[in-house]
């Protein structure tokens, strides 16, 4: 089947209902306004069953002021996938012959295809590319093993993730693996991708083990030359059937079941981890300019926070004398950190231990920012943040006095190991800490106003009791 008559290469239209389709993806950021869709590349990949046309669009969306580039896989098929239904684009009609278009990553033909790229050294792009050039790249020696099965993993916001299972020649299992496709494109290496495989490539067992990467280099209109570079996908060890942190401590704290040698652990990861990226990437001391930086964004989010909830610019004077304390203070070196670092990035594994995931950093801020060195305070906090957003989630039940004690004890224990495992007193550093604290319960005023205004007590409540809190 060749599908080279619903578009060319010098085509730059989005299909009407490919265009309908990506407005209603989890993953499309920009559903206030109108969309304005413009093709700027495409590459391909081969079936080699030859049954399938596996095309991936490039699609700039400047319908918001800072423009965004979706990858958008397409799979073109002349008869429909077998359970296909709900990842259905468009079922068009071309010179009489019907032609069944689909989200290619739910496509076992694009599943097979992009795994291959990444783990074959023989393997290619398809012919068809205009304006994109993609290389794979794999992690581990390549070993001959087969797809047995693949599917799309549910629930994600940001990407898409496909979870294969592999087999070897003789049939026995080669170990699950899950391959994430980035939606949005920047220009520059992802952090997800180069900080956990550098952790990974030295060792370490606190990251999922590196399978593969996908880059390329494509024409992007935002970037000055007009050519941009940066990841497609990354693949990596899978870990099935495990729960992460937020489910076991939840279930933890509605059971009344002590957390503390969890945290503790959870504490030590942390800052093993920490301690890891210090020495495979460069740190630097901070200047005056890092410094007044992060603080001014600090005071921006409260800012932002007071216009979301009026009732907190009670609390303007207090913010302030927390923010002006962490100004004062002796601040830490810069280093790589997580960025988004909270209890439904880690999982539990039994006979492993804690396993950190997802190293994109906070998918609001932009690519550059999430790449550069940053205070191992952020992630400290925003894991403080997450024990309190157990309890909080307990607010009025019979466990919900219990619950704030639970949290007051985890956060306790947390802090311990990570001081026992790093050798930097956090308590020492309080001043800082809760700044970087506030600072998160800030930005959470402004989500939870948004999306779940039944929360909003939770950061509300820490924001009062941080800004007012006994300090030396």
């Amino acid at each position: 089947m060749s599908v080279s008559s619903m578009r060319t290469t010098s085509s730059r239209q989005v299909r009407p209902a490919v265009a309908d389709w990506i407005r209603t993806q989890r993953w499309y950021s920009s559903h206030t306004n109108e969309p304005s869709f413009t093709r700027v590349g495409l590459w391909s990949l081969t079936d080699h069953r030859h049954q399938v046309d596996l095309e991936v669009h490039l699609v700039l969306d400047e319908s918001a002021p800072s423009p965004t580039l979706y990858q958008v896989p397409l799979s073109f098929r002349s008869a429909p996938l077998l359970g296909g239904d709900r990842a259905l684009v468009e079922r068009a009609t071309v010179d009489g012959e019907t032609v069944y278009i689909y989200d290619a990553p739910h496509d076992p033909a694009f599943a097979r295809a992009l795994l291959a790229l990444m783990l074959d050294d023989d393997s290619a792009p398809g012919e068809l590319a205009d304006e994109v050039e993609v290389e794979g790249h794999h992690a581990l020696t390549s070993t001959e093993v087969r797809v047995a099965d693949s599917h799309v993993l549910r629930g994600e916001q940001s990407n898409t993730s496909i979870v294969y299972e592999l087999v070897h020649p003789n049939g026995k299992p080669a170990g699950p693996v899950i391959c994430k496709v980035f939606r949005a494109l920047s220009d520059g290496a992802n952090p997800d991708v180069t900080v956990q495989s550098a952790l990974s490539d030295a060792g370490s067992r606190l990251v999922p083990r590196t399978v593969g990467n996908l880059s390329g280099r494509w024409g992007d209109p935002r970037v000055e030359g007009g050519r941009a570079s940066g990841h497609l996908a990354f693949a990596q060890e899978f870990i099935p059937e495990v729960e992460d942190a937020w489910r076991v401590a939840l279930r933890a704290a509605e059971a009344g079941e002590s957390f503390s040698a969890l945290a503790f652990a959870l504490g030590e990861a942390t800052a093993q981890v920490h301690v890891e990226l210090s020495r495979l990437f460069p740190a630097r001391e901070a200047t005056r300019g890092d410094i007044d930086g992060i603080l001014g964004s600090m005071r921006l989010r409260a800012a932002q926070a007071y216009a979301d909830v009026p009732a907190l610019a009670t609390e303007r004077e207090a913010v302030d004398e927390v923010f002006g304390m962490a100004e004062r203070a002796s601040w830490p070196a810069f280093q790589r950190i997580h960025g988004d670092y909270h209890l439904g990035q880690v999982l539990a594994v039994p006979g492993r231990g804690w396993v950190l995931l997802d190293f994109e950093g906070e998918p609001l801020r932009p690519l550059a920012e999430r790449s550069e060195p940053d205070v191992t305070l952020r992630d400290v906090a925003g894991m403080l943040r997450s024990f309190d957003y157990v309890a909080g989630s307990l607010a009025g039940t019979a466990n919900a006095e219990r619950a704030r004690e639970w949290a007051h004890e985890a956060r306790d224990a947390f802090i311990d190991g990570y001081s026992s495992r790093s050798g930097v007193e956090l308590r020492a550093q309080r001043a800082l800490l809760d700044a970087f604290e506030l600072d998160k319960a800030l930005y959470e005023v402004g989500y939870e106003s948004r999306n779940r205004p039944d929360w909003l007590p939770i950061p509300t409540s820490a924001i009062r009791h941080l800004a007012h809190r006994p300090r030396a």
